[in-house]
């Protein structure tokens, strides 16, 4: 059995890289991992922290519906409830939302389509796409400012195929079933997203 303070560290480690890298401007971004399946539970950040410090408060531990088990004067992510759809609908262990110029402008040259779909890339084998002509889409969602209608949105969206959503000039939400996993996907994805950018520029 792995103790909760396992998934912590395994989280912890997760935003701490990422932040590295800049991926949390404006203390954006939200991240998830599942302790439980039955009852279903998981860290998630709380909100409004500055995820590139690391303290004994950046998590909270919610249930399935996404409120905290225990009694805490922290306030879970707003965008909870993405991560709630994520560990319903699919098998992933481990969730990240992040916020980059990159994935933002992707999302606005596509809005209207729905969706992009990356061919041609090594970096597709992330996903465990190994066929030479292979391919993997990313669908794309409006904004709702209202959370309930993002959720419901979202929750049409999410496909085992796919990893992962992009929000429009809102950042892309992905997941895999553990957090290395997560991490591999998200940063296959934000490489795909930076190569189309540069491409577009030259063509």
């Amino acid at each position: 059995m792995i103790l909760i303070e396992n998934y912590w560290d395994q989280l912890a480690d997760v935003k701490d890289e990422l932040a590295s890298r800049g991926w949390f401007p404006g203390t954006s971004g939200n991240l998830s991992i599942k302790v439980d399946e039955n009852p279903r539970r998981f860290l998630v950040t709380a909100s409004g922290i500055d995820k590139t410090k690391r303290t004994e408060e950046d998590f909270i531990l919610v249930d399935q519906q996404g409120q905290p088990v225990y009694q805490t004067e922290l306030r879970v992510s707003a965008e909870t409830s993405l991560h709630c759809q994520v560990y319903e609908q699919t098998d992933a262990g481990c969730c990240l939302h992040i916020h980059t110029v990159d994935n933002n402008v992707i999302s606005e040259l596509y809005a209207e389509q729905g969706y992009i779909t990356f061919r041609n890339q090594e970096l597709i084998k992330a996903f465990g796409i190994w066929d030479q002509d292979g391919e993997i889409t990313l669908p794309i969602i409006e904004n709702h400012a209202n959370m309930e209608l993002l959720t419901q949105a979202f929750a049409q969206a999410i496909s085992a195929e796919s990893y992962g959503v992009l929000i429009r000039n809102h950042g892309i939400t992905v997941w895999g079933k553990d957090a290395f996993t997560a991490k591999k996907h998200l940063e296959a994805f934000e490489f795909l997203c930076s190569y189309e950018l540069k491409l577009r520029q030259f063509a």
